[in-house]
């Protein structure tokens, strides 16, 4: 019986199966670049050991080293320009956002595995389009991961290198104080790179997540331009708002825990600046806005794909309503004769083509002003249409964060509910009422 259903496995998910053949995992596929990239980072965790070494270097890296810098390499007796007074919000603040994403990626990693994690091993039911266009999306993400890692990288070495080179570490722990200080600027700017790529790598990721929703909703945007029959276009948004509950349970504690350690970060920033007798300079308070502005970017990215994902998610109820008033005209035109109504939505459609170019990136395929002709062709009667609009006017989908849709209207909220915090701090620091 072993033996049989041994059998039955393999001829289900052999290479040969074209429904199963891309939920295999081999060392050929597409995620071979990205893999080699943790790798690289030290982030493999596919078995045992790999797992222990990753666990040692993120110990060693995100804990150990900020820890040895503040407490033994700092230079609290040295000049105006050596000294280091926030070096303590820097590296809490660091080391808390690291620690976090690492446990999430060693979660994420020992519960679903990386295909599963990234959608890949349900791709073999989407079109052409969305797998070339997901593809080309993971490949072009490393690229912005070292768009956002590397600059900072840049600045950080240039100000280690200048705050070593001019003499403000004198403590030869190796013997040698040359010697000395290049090791020990080169552990604080690899422990820099180590936590700003692995917090950057998770923001990307939830980037590249939702970018495959984007293209599913696209693709799911052609059922209105055929003549499709409504138990497909059901199951389809069913099937993506499945998808993004998925994606919302997954890294909702994650988005949550950033937004509050990056507000705490801020704020013990700006009350670290504004306090009576802070020297705030490029030497003193560079490396703070270096991290701030770290912080800030990573939330931004997840911020602005979780939204963007929502716009998206929920401009399907607008393009369901205007298939439903296009398709309503054409079969009123064809049983009553009225040409007028025929007539002035050929001149709108006229209109907005024209004007495509000018609306730039802001019209896609699920929100535009386009009117296409092929919407006369569908069959459905107006009761099921007028269902189908109303199902999505009531089920809205979209990113969430334990109950809490993230779209335009949160964000405002976040925004007036920061600047509301900021401006009672100043008020209480430097007087700004």
């Amino acid at each position: 019986m072993e033996e049989a259903r041994e059998s039955l496995v393999r001829k289900t998910y052999s290479t040969t199966n074209p429904k199963f053949s891309r939920s295999i995992s081999h060392a050929a596929d597409e995620l071979q670049s990205f893999r080699n990239c943790l790798w690289w980072m030290c982030l493999d965790q596919s078995d045992f050991w790999s797992a222990s070494f990753s666990w040692s270097v993120f110990v060693l890296l995100a804990l150990v080293v900020p820890a040895v810098s503040h407490f033994v390499l700092a230079c609290s007796s040295c000049d105006s320009t050596h000294e280091r007074p926030f070096d303590r919000v820097v590296q809490i603040s660091l080391s808390g956002v690291a620690s976090l994403s690492f446990l999430c990626l060693s979660r994420f990693g020992r519960k679903y595995g990386l295909r599963r994690f990234l959608f890949f091993d349900r791709l073999c039911h989407d079109s052409d389009t969305v797998r070339q266009g997901y593809t080309k999306k993971l490949d072009r993400s490393l690229k912005l991961l070292a768009i956002f890692v590397l600059p900072c990288f840049v600045a950080e070495s240039a100000y280690k290198i200048w705050w070593y080179g001019s003499g403000a570490s004198q403590i030869p722990f190796l013997g040698d104080v040359l010697l000395s200080d290049t090791v020990a600027c080169a552990m604080e700017l690899l422990s820099w790179l180590y936590r700003t790529t692995i917090f950057f790598l998770v923001c990307v990721l939830f980037h590249l997540i939702c970018h495959l929703q984007i293209l599913r909703l696209q693709d799911f945007a052609k059922f209105f331009e055929v003549d499709s029959d409504m138990g497909d276009v059901l199951y389809e948004h069913l099937k993506i708002r499945k998808h993004l509950r998925i994606i919302s349970h997954r890294y909702r504690s994650f988005m949550l825990c950033t937004l509050i350690m990056v507000t705490g970060s801020q704020f013990a920033s700006l009350l670290a600046t504004t306090k009576a007798g802070a020297i705030v300079d490029v030497y003193g308070a560079g490396e703070l806005a270096l991290c701030s502005m770290t912080l800030v970017a990573g939330i931004l990215i997840l911020l602005r794909s979780a939204t963007k994902i929502t716009h998206k998610a929920q401009a399907v109820t607008c393009l369901a309503a205007k298939w439903n008033v296009c398709a309503t005209l054409e079969r009123f035109d064809a049983t009553e004769g009225e040409t007028p109504t025929a007539a002035m939505v050929a001149d709108g459609a006229a209109e907005s083509e024209t004007e495509t170019d000018e609306a730039g990136d802001e019209e896609d395929e699920l929100d535009n002003s386009k009117i296409i002709h092929a919407y006369a062709y569908s069959t459905l009667s107006f009761q099921k249409r007028q269902a189908l609009v109303s199902y999505f006017e009531n089920n809205r989908a979209g990113i969430t964060v334990y109950g809490f849709t993230l779209d335009r209207t949160t964000l405002h909220s976040i925004f007036g509910f920061e600047l509301a915090l900021v401006l009672w701090l100043l008020g209480k620091t430097v007087g700004i009422s």
